[in-house]
């Protein structure tokens, strides 16, 4: 359940508030949430990768503000703004219902979930453990397919560590800022960037493979509408593979773009506003047709 009362603490000039909520297991995990002076036209909760927090997307989220949604971006537990357990999670499922306990409370207006990267992992495994939450999905260079992976040795380390140390950390094979982005500017915000999660315990990084498996079997439960959008230079994800397997969804309403020089994190470009011209208008199309909208006044 969230907390009635939002926290004070806010990244500095940022138009949002820190809130607070309280997992079923009793986890207390902080959140962002950038609420418009209207009534908003749809509720856009939003999950990153697994480096990255809330904090990096402070801007897409700030536009969408502007245009009438209202975003909630969700820190996962032991990452960004949570420091209990940093760099771990009890179980894949466990995260899957930390989203769905959040989104779960009926709420009348359309929600859309957007997932960045890893994050876009959760958004799609939701669909399966707990569907009809949302009524579209967003994936952002969705990390379905990695470029990136830890070496032989550590993966065995990381199997030992698990069953004799769950807890024990191991380094995220993503820790080069050019691999998110070319931008000068954001590479060093990357490396500056002191609630980025570096490390990562055997338990977490051996949940993320069983989330893999889980999602093998995900596509036939995605019945909602999907965008998804690439970056033509991805160092991170495998473009042509996330296509094929994005095709299997069952949703017969799937839009793709491909940012022809773009990077992993889309935010990071030199002019955002592109891909986020394309989301406002997806976003926009699919709150106007949920059966959701006719219980707002937008």
């Amino acid at each position: 359940m969230a907390d009635p009362a939002p926290s004070p603490e806010a990244p500095p000039g940022a138009s949002c508030t820190v809130q607070t909520f309280t997992a079923g297991d009793g986890y207390r995990w902080r959140y962002r949430q950038y609420a418009p002076p209207c009534e908003p036209r749809a509720h856009v909760a939003c999950l990153h990768g697994i480096q990255s927090h809330g904090g990096w997307y402070q801007y897409s989220c700030e536009q969408l503000q502007r245009d009438g949604f209202l975003v909630s971006f969700l820190d996962r537990r032991g990452a960004g703004l949570n420091e209990q357990d940093r760099g771990d999670a009890p179980s894949f499922r466990r995260l899957l219902d930390d989203i769905a306990e959040f989104l779960a409370p009926a709420q009348p207006v359309p929600v859309l979930l957007a997932g960045i990267s890893w994050g876009a992992k959760l958004a799609v495994a939701l669909q399966r453990r707990h569907p009809g939450l949302v009524d579209g999905l967003a994936l952002l260079c969705p990390g379905f397919f990695p470029r990136v992976r830890p070496p032989l040795a550590q993966r065995l380390g990381i199997l030992w560590g698990r069953l004799v140390s769950p807890r024990k950390l191991f380094p995220i094979p993503l820790n080069r800022p050019d691999l998110f982005t070319a931008t000068p500017h954001w590479q060093q915000f990357i490396r500056d960037d002191s609630l980025s999660l570096r490390q990562a315990t055997a338990r977490l990084l051996l949940e993320s493979v069983r989330l893999d498996g889980y999602l093998r079997f995900a596509p036939r439960y995605v019945r909602v509408p999907i965008l998804l959008l690439l970056a033509g230079k991805d160092r991170i994800i495998h473009n042509a593979p996330t296509r094929r397997y994005v095709s299997r969804f069952a949703a017969h309403d799937q839009e793709v773009i491909e940012y022809a020089g773009a990077h992993h994190t889309l935010e990071f470009e030199p002019e955002p506003d592109h891909f986020l011209a394309d989301l406002k208008r997806w976003l926009g199309r699919i709150a106007r047709d949920s059966p959701r909208h006719a219980g707002s006044s937008r």
